[in-house]
């Protein structure tokens, strides 16, 4: 856990420049206006007028028109952004807000107790179909890692939403994947993938699919192999093919053609669908590997499921089996072959 807090701390490093970068031709009159007009509305409760304020008067990145809320009681902040959030949902279009969206988020993830409250945020902000800006990564990952320093459980602290009369969900949790794989910290992931059910949010496809890729990314292929039979054999789930296609890519790129093949025979007893691309794949994998039987034995699996190889890698299949003298293996791969285009 020492390596992770400072781990994320490096990327706040790396990001700071970017985060505090604000254009020339600002002056500091125009942002004083802005603060001091939504702070304005904020007292009136004149909240749905926020969104148009942030929209019109020039702002920057460099200022937060919210920041005013530090002067206010952590249980008073709490009841402004909640009442905020509620005013902005019969908004139309429902777009409209993300300025706002993402400035309570960014003062909420920066500021000295951001849980469970930038949780509600960032909840509203992917409800009402915005995506919070990238760097919003680097802030949800580096608030998480210190609360989950002080010892606080994964679902403790998407529990802790509930006390503000929220419910954690799985888009929440999902987006929380993402932003710790975005910065590497793949241990803490699968922490929060195991731990999230616990605060009643299932993982679905999303969830597994993001820290799976993430783990091929880097080549982590027998964790990454762990999670897809997890979520197939625990939760019923079925991968997607893009997610897929990655495992089966980083399992090629690590030589282990084995393991590839061994992961379609298990999905496919479990009554999932394997695509064209994944068996393509993993045959031009055993050619690679001069592996000319188990290439043969894939494609007429893949022959099976009404899939026929592109014609370079059939010719390949049958030129290689000819070379290690198996004949017969090869004269019934290309009977299947011609059977199946006619």
């Amino acid at each position: 856990m020492v390596m992770g807090a400072t781990m994320h701390h490096r990327f706040l490093l790396y990001f700071c420049p970017i985060l505090n970068r604000c254009p020339s031709g600002r002056s500091v009159s125009s942002l004083q206006k802005l603060e001091q007009a939504v702070r304005a509305e904020v007292e009136a409760k004149n909240y749905v007028k926020i969104p148009d304020l942030l929209i019109s008067l020039e702002s920057c990145q460099n200022s937060n028109p919210f920041s005013f809320f530090s002067s206010f009681p952590q249980n008073l902040q709490v009841q402004i952004v909640d009442e905020m959030l509620q005013s902005f949902i019969p908004i139309r279009p429902r777009s409209k807000p993300k300025l706002a969206y993402s400035y309570l988020l960014s003062y909420t993830l920066q500021s000295s107790h951001p849980f469970p409250f930038a949780l509600a945020v960032l909840q509203r902000t992917l409800r009402s179909g915005c995506l919070p800006v990238p760097q919003t990564h680097v802030l949800l990952s580096s608030a998480w890692l210190d609360r989950r320093c002080l010892s606080h459980s994964v679902a403790n602290i998407l529990l802790q939403m509930q006390s503000i009369g929220y419910t954690p969900d799985c888009g929440t949790c999902n987006y929380l994947l993402s932003s710790l794989c975005a910065v590497d910290q793949l241990v803490e992931a699968v922490k929060v993938l195991r731990g999230m059910g616990g605060a009643g949010c299932i993982p679905d496809s999303n969830s597994y699919g993001t820290v799976i890729g993430a783990m091929c990314r880097v080549r982590k292929t027998t964790e990454a192999q762990d999670l897809m039979k997890q979520m197939v054999v625990q939760y019923g789930l079925s991968p997607r093919q893009g997610t897929l296609v990655k495992l089966l890519a980083a399992l090629r790129a690590n030589r282990e053609i084995w393991k590839a093949v061994e992961m379609i025979k298990f999905l496919e007893e479990e009554g999932n669908s394997v695509g064209f691309e994944s068996y393509e794949l993993v045959i031009e994998g055993c050619l690679e590997k001069r592996e000319y039987v188990l290439a043969a034995k894939v494609a007429m699996g893949m022959t099976e499921r009404g899939f026929i190889p592109y014609i370079r890698v059939r010719q390949k299949i049958i030129e290689g089996l000819a070379s290690i003298d198996e004949w017969k293996i090869a004269c019934a791969v290309r009977q299947r072959f011609v059977a199946l285009k006619s």
